[in-house]
């Protein structure tokens, strides 16, 4: 499913340098990021998306080279293939809860919502139990109700890969365990790749495999 090779990126004006020589992740797969704040979680979380294109290396999914592709082709990968979960939520205040799960569809090829579209909105909603907060802004949303909501997001066009960046770090334990149990079993249930990023060693059990990205930054392989 994904094959990270000889990856090399640095960020302008910055001394950090991501090196990885290889990390190799098998469709359906759950795997956990891991590794202390500033080792590249995050950065290679993006350049998996497409969103960061390395210097060097290259990131295949399914045998297609995003990193080579220019950033048009890559975001219409990522639209079509792949669901984001990003740390900080980044829903728009201004849009409601309904309109902001809908997002990838009104962004990518067919520029609007269909009724296929707008009815997995709802079905996804409802089996996170968000149903009731469609029509509603995020800002009378609670942390937990917010998380949700994104990660109905990352989930209504179905992706073949999910990539989450610490979807739990701001809640509680109830909300915590309520999120990954609804991401993994989401992700299950529609056949999706897991790649998640997570401090909580509570949560490491869920996966199939644990990777170390300080480790594999060190020389490791995965």
């Amino acid at each position: 499913m994904i094959l990270c090779e000889e990856l090399r990126f640095a960020y302008p004006g910055d001394p950090f340098e991501l090196r990885l020589d290889r990390l190799q992740v098998g469709a359906g797969e759950r795997v956990a990021l891991v590794g202390p704040s500033g080792c590249g979680k995050t950065t290679l979380l993006n350049l998996v998306s497409g969103i960061l294109r390395p210097a060097a290396g290259r990131v295949s999914i399914d045998g297609f080279e995003i990193s080579a592709q220019p950033l048009a082709a890559r975001q219409r990968y990522r639209l079509a293939n792949i669901g984001l979960v990003p740390q900080g939520f980044e829903l728009l205040d201004y849009l409601t809860v309904r309109e902001n799960i809908l997002v990838p569809f009104r962004v990518g090829a067919c520029g609007a919502v269909d009724a296929a579209a707008a009815a997995r909105c709802e079905e996804r909603a409802g089996r996170a139990g968000s149903a009731d907060q469609l029509a509603k802004l995020p800002g009378r949303l609670s942390q937990g109700q917010r998380q949700r909501a994104a990660l109905c997001r990352g989930l209504v066009t179905s992706p073949r890969l999910l990539l989450a960046d610490e979807p739990t770090g701001n809640l509680d334990p109830e909300n915590q365990d309520r999120v990954v149990s609804l991401l993994l079993d989401e992700a299950a249930r529609i056949g999706a790749t897991v790649l998640m990023i997570t401090h909580d060693p509570m949560l490491l059990p869920r996966f199939d495999r644990v990777v170390d990205v300080l480790a594999l930054r060190k020389g490791g392989t995965a």
